[in-house]
């Protein structure tokens, strides 16, 4: 007989990761890591790669282009966001909470450099830093940076007992929200992410515990904002009036819509098939990156579609259990911010192609082309995956001498979280 060997002590003094001050006797044990996020997150990647594939002769020829031009961009985006993945999911935990104000810092110089590099025809507004064939959209970056900046903030406002302090939390929380505002939605023109930069903030204080009062004042500035914002852009104001009445312009205003709307139903229960795209020949605008979802429901029908829709699902209820299972606060806020920006952009990018949402140009996480978000998707759910190696489910339900503590029911129901009250017994 020899001992088991699945755990790994790491003592509150360890470099990797901070103590756990929910755990009982001031350890946290790495263990092994939710391999389901790393699945999930590589079959929506792989998905992405087989539909930019099928529809690579129709972008070609759309575009005049190479046949291989599209899927060999999208395998090199694939390629670096599985580096960018490891990476993140390998660099010790203790540092991701210095890279807050660094962070913010590279967004900020990155959105004024935005506004002095030229504007692409076809994209005429300020989110990308290009330099010849090289593209960064900033807004990418911002959502990171916000994630990693405001979970340092918001611990650090619980740890002091001061979140319901409106000079301090509420202020800087509204402060934050129309400096972003500003900055994506008036500057760069992209209301879509602005949108999830809200869900983000908004989803982060109500879990870490600000009161419902100070939350609804931040509500009320994002409607004034959004109402600004629509009221002070005709194109906005015409993308409203398409949602409202979208077969009132389908040659203007409306099109992209009623071409979503035509591949969607087009695709029927089962599809028209992988080969088959009536759509990516030049009809559905973006085909490979904000239509991308019309062209799944085209191709794989609401089979395919619902396929999706599921993928996503597990994927979050993934993030949502490892958010119950971990003791850190600071890593806590990390997935819940990762979560409500993956289920956010998620539900803009669907409803909007399925004609629930007014049409928003913003991507599909990990399916569709765009080499700069999918790089900086993964290198969240890189970090994500890293945290779910440190969780506790005493940091959700404490254990007591009801609970039972047979080895394969803990497996079974925890996933491999970290019991500070179980023994390993040996292994034959």
């Amino acid at each position: 007989m020899r001992p088991r060997r699945s755990w790994r002590l790491h003592r509150g003094t360890d470099r990797d990761v901070e103590p756990a001050s929910s755990i009982p006797d001031g350890t946290s044990r790495r263990h092994r890591p939710d391999y389901a996020i790393l699945v999930l997150t590589a079959l929506l990647m792989v998905i992405g790669l087989v539909v930019v594939y099928s529809i690579s002769p129709g972008l070609a020829a759309a575009q005049n282009v190479s046949q291989g031009y599209f899927i060999t961009k999208q395998l090199i985006d694939v390629a670096l966001g599985v580096v960018v993945f490891g990476l993140a999911a390998f660099w010790p935990l203790r540092r991701w909470s210095r890279l807050g104000r660094p962070l913010v810092i590279v967004a900020i110089v990155a959105s004024l450099i935005v506004m002095f590099t030229p504007i692409n025809e076809v994209y005429p507004a300020h989110r990308w830093i290009r330099f010849g064939n090289f593209s960064f959209q900033v807004a990418e970056l911002i959502k990171l940076a916000l994630i990693i900046w405001l979970a340092g903030f918001l611990t650090k406002q619980w740890r002091a007992g001061k979140l319901a302090d409106a000079r301090i939390t509420l202020k800087s929380l509204i402060i934050i929200l129309l400096v972003t505002a500003f900055i994506v939605a008036k500057l760069q023109s992209d209301l879509g992410s602005t949108g999830v930069m809200v869900a983000i903030i908004v989803t982060m204080a109500f879990s870490v515990g600000v009161p419902l009062k100070r939350l609804a004042l931040i509500v009320a500035a994002v409607l004034g904002v959004a109402i600004l914002a629509i009221a002070s852009s005709d194109y906005r104001r015409e993308r409203l009036v398409a949602y409202l009445n979208p077969s009132v312009d389908c040659k203007g205003s409306s099109y992209q819509a009623c071409q979503a709307l035509i591949a969607v139903g087009s695709g029927g229960l089962f599809g028209l098939g992988l080969g088959y795209s009536v759509q990516a020949y030049g009809y559905l605008p973006e085909a490979s990156n904000d239509s991308i979802f019309a062209i799944v429901a085209e191709k794989f029908g609401f089979i395919g579609a619902g396929t999706i829709i599921v993928i996503y699902g597990l994927l979050i209820a993934r993030l949502k259990r490892l958010i119950e299972r971990t003791a850190d606060q600071f890593y806590r806020l990390i997935v819940v911010g990762v979560l409500a920006w993956l289920s956010t952009q998620m539900i803009i990018n669907i409803g909007s192609m399925l004609g629930l949402l007014p049409m928003k140009g913003i991507t599909l996480p990990l399916i569709s082309q765009g080499g700069t978000s999918l790089v900086f998707v993964t290198a969240a759910l890189g970090l994500v995956f890293h945290i779910s190696r440190y969780t506790s489910y005493n940091a959700k339900e404490p254990q007591n001498d009801a609970t039972p503590t047979n080895d394969s029911f803990n497996r079974r129901r925890f996933g491999r979280a970290y019991n500070p009250s179980f023994t390993s017994r040996p292994r034959a």
